[in-house]
């Protein structure tokens, strides 16, 4: 069960409203936008309540007609807001499940191929495309931010902003590593193969939040930025490389047209890494109080998809299973998105 403060949250909705009308509130443009964003959120959050409220009041209403005469007309009338009622329940429970900071936020995705070649680099490029549809489904927009494509087959690597209310809230369900299980289409001899594909997802960070990066600690290279298999090769050095030496992380962008918005793309990645390392070093710490030993590593996949011998998509973290399996690579991840934030909640108590 999900504790809904109403009351708190209607307090929270003055609060903001309060600093809205001060003369000096879009004097900061950028905190002026984080403050209307989060108003908006709490909004949905209590109109969703009222109009659940709603809801069964109506319901009430059609029970005490229903006691005095059973009309058909009135049975269906109550039968239809019945399942009205229990679908709205589900998506205000999901609402709340998302009440995590950045759940909002729009999510920065890395797809990255495992040890295998060709049939992970295809791995690779079947889950960019789930991952597409679903945001396209959604009525979010994807902008590609990095995306490297083989000759061969498949990607080397892609990362991609998908921009809309709740985008990471949703899209951390996906992070980690997933395991593919099919007979190959590069293999003439008709094998089954099993590839592996990393899905890293961060929120994007806006300058509210203090990420301290200095910029003696930066190697920053350009690069000339091509197209898909390496067509289409630009003249100009656009594409840039960033490495954050402290801690080894690289980040680049190559898909803008400008070498100084290539940079500030790429410096928006970088931060969304170290902000998601610092949560990662912070859980760490944690599994090693509580005893936990859980290492991240190939064989530890969140979710399997199992083309052949049978089909089967199974999330092994909440036991979440589908047999539709090319229902699920055209974008259709919303239970186990559902099931995970369920399951994360419930880990979260203890």
């Amino acid at each position: 069960m999900i504790y809904f403060d109403y009351e708190g949250l209607n307090k929270e909705v003055k609060k903001l409203e309060k600093k809205m009308t001060s003369e000096s509130f879009w004097d900061d443009p950028e905190k002026a936008q984080t403050i209307s964003k989060e108003l908006s959120r709490i909004r949905n959050l209590t109109k969703s309540y009222e109009d659940l409220v709603s809801k069964v009041e109506d319901l009430e209403d059609y029970l005490l007609l229903l006691e005095d005469e059973m009309e058909s007309d009135l049975i269906e009338e109550f039968s239809k807001g019945f399942s009205e009622l229990s679908s709205n329940l589900e998506q205000a429970e999901l609402l709340a499940l998302l009440g995590q900071e950045y759940d909002s936020n729009n999510a920065i995705v890395s797809i990255h191929p495992g040890a295998g070649g060709t049939e992970s680099q295809d791995w690779a490029e079947m889950l960019l495309r789930m991952y597409t549809r679903w945001a396209e489904n959604k009525g979010y927009k994807i902008s590609m931010w990095d995306y490297q494509s083989d000759p061969e087959a498949g990607i080397k690597e892609a990362t991609f902003l998908v921009s809309g209310e709740n985008a990471y809230g949703y899209l951390k369900a996906e992070s980690g590593v997933h395991r593919l299980v099919r007979l190959s289409p590069f293999d003439s001899s008709g094998k089954r193969h099993t590839s592996f594909a990393s899905v890293d997802v961060m929120p994007e960070i806006d300058d509210e939040v203090s990420i301290e990066i200095n910029s003696e600690d930066l190697r920053i290279d350009t690069y000339r930025a091509s197209g898909a298999g390496g067509q289409h090769v630009n003249k100009t050095e656009s594409a840039v490389r960033i490495t954050h030496l402290p801690t080894g992380i690289v980040v680049q962008c190559q898909n803008q047209r400008s070498q100084h918005s290539n940079k500030d793309t790429a410096m928006k990645l970088l931060k969304a890494k170290l902000y998601d390392k610092e949560l990662l070093d912070q859980q760490a710490e944690m599994a090693k109080i509580k005893g936990d030993a859980g290492e991240i590593a190939w064989g530890n996949q969140i979710r399997s998809y199992v083309f052949h011998p049978y089909s089967m998509i199974k999330d092994h973290r909440t036991n979440t299973e589908v047999g539709n399996v090319d229902s699920v690579m055209d974008g259709d991840i919303d239970k186990f998105i559902e099931n995970y934030l369920r399951w994360h909640k419930k880990e979260m108590r203890g």
